[in-house]
């Protein structure tokens, strides 16, 4: 499935109504990169942000996070 990449934080929200899979994530990930760029944040700003402790992710789930931003941030 083809989805729009988000340009704001509502349209990423806006993503949490539909079935997470692998392309939902992605598509947000790349939306966030997008967002955070528009914002002049670097890489290491959204990797630092993504690290922060949180109620959703454990530590595990926000290395993996950070990672695989890393490798989008490349392509996108």
């Amino acid at each position: 499935m083809n989805y729009t990449i988000p340009a704001t934080t509502e349209e990423i929200l806006a993503l949490s109504d539909k079935s997470i899979n692998e392309d939902i994530i992605i598509t947000a990930i790349a939306g966030v990169i997008g967002i955070a760029r528009k914002k002049g944040q670097s890489l290491e700003d959204v990797q630092q942000q993504v690290l922060q402790d949180d109620l959703i992710l454990d530590v595990i789930q926000r290395r993996w996070l950070k990672d695989w931003i890393a490798k989008a941030w490349e392509r996108v």
